[in-house]
């Protein structure tokens, strides 16, 4: 399935993902339309300048929270792409019930609205700490998950409405990134680490958002879909932004882990392998259990875990991608 001629919806428009992804869709792609929901109305001036004014993007005032608008702006759209989320751990902690109403009862709203309006294909933007988690941002985006997954027993048989997931890790240039910080604390010569031993995914924007396109040609329904990707060692990222500054251990915060997991054990029986990707099948009935039969098993107690990953990040690596990143 082809973005060319296609209305396209994405909730948390202006956000990093979200500019990466109408940056690349209108470069590679010819959509009839772009419709940008979000709730921030400065970054959506902004963004409007960015891109030049460019006809085929429409900007939309609204908070997933709010289901008629949601209902409104999804009218007529042919694929949705669900990026928004309070994602910061720390601010989801302190703030749980405002966790809930945006990253669960927000996807709720954008399943009702999709099914509604007879969208073709909805994918939902996860994130590793959906796995196994340890915190209230992690158990939010988890349920989000189960929620779009299951969102498939709505549609019937007809199966007018697809929901299906990614799921990836740590993405570089983010407004979550700790890039940002680790430049800021640089200029003082000192880097604050939590834990020496901590270990991540991680993925560039570009990487995510093509991933994320290739994912809606090929989705069928009911799939998360997983990317092969490399991890690194934070003390390699450290060391690569300021070599001469001083490490400063200030132990674990509130939800934080050592290392970040992708795929589970449990969920290995019903997952396959492709050369760039996973994708875990759901184990519902409405999910036709061919769709995947070019995929690889996997081994019995297999997981994805970024500390036993067999593809890294070198210190030239991260230098690199750091260097690209502040251009």
């Amino acid at each position: 399935m082809s973005l060319n001629n296609k209305t396209i919806l994405i909730t948390g428009g202006v956000g990093s993902f979200g500019t990466k992804f109408i940056e690349i869709v209108l470069k590679k792609h010819n959509p009839k339309s772009i419709r940008i929901y979000d709730n921030n109305e400065l970054a959506e001036v902004e963004a409007e300048r960015k891109f030049n004014n460019d006809p085929r993007l429409r900007f939309f005032i609204g908070d997933v929270r709010d289901k008629d608008r949601l209902y409104r702006a999804m009218n007529d759209v042919d694929i949705v792409v669900h990026a928004a989320a309070l994602k910061h751990v720390p601010i989801c902690e302190y703030n749980p019930i405002e966790a809930v109403k945006t990253n669960i009862n927000g996807t709720i709203n954008v399943i009702d609205a999709a099914i509604e309006n007879g969208a073709e294909k909805v994918i939902g933007i996860s994130t590793d700490k959906a796995v196994h988690p340890v915190n209230l941002y992690g158990a939010t985006k988890m349920v989000a998950e189960k929620l779009l997954i299951q969102g498939n027993n709505y549609v019937g048989d007809k199966n007018i409405t697809k929901f299906s997931c990614t799921r990836y890790g740590n993405v570089v240039g983010s407004s979550g990134s700790v890039i940002p910080l680790f430049n800021r604390q640089k200029q003082n010569g000192e880097i604050t680490i939590t834990d020496k031993k901590m270990t991540r995914f991680w993925v560039t924007l570009e990487q995510g958002v093509n991933f994320v396109i290739d994912c809606i040609e090929k989705m069928k329904g009911g799939e998360i879909f997983v990317p092969k990707i490399p991890s690194m060692r934070i003390m390699d990222l450290a060391e690569a932004i300021a070599p001469n500054a001083k490490i400063k251990i200030i132990g674990i915060r509130p939800g934080e882990k050592i290392n970040e997991v992708l795929i589970t054990a449990e969920e290995t029986s019903h997952s396959v392998e492709y050369n760039k990707y996973f994708v875990i099948n759901p184990e519902s009935s409405f999910f036709k259990k061919n769709c995947y039969k070019k995929g690889k098993p996997l081994p019995t107690g297999f997981s994805y875990v970024s500390n036993i990953n067999d593809r890294w990040l070198s210190k030239k690596d991260l230098e690199k991608i750091i260097e690209d990143y502040e251009e």
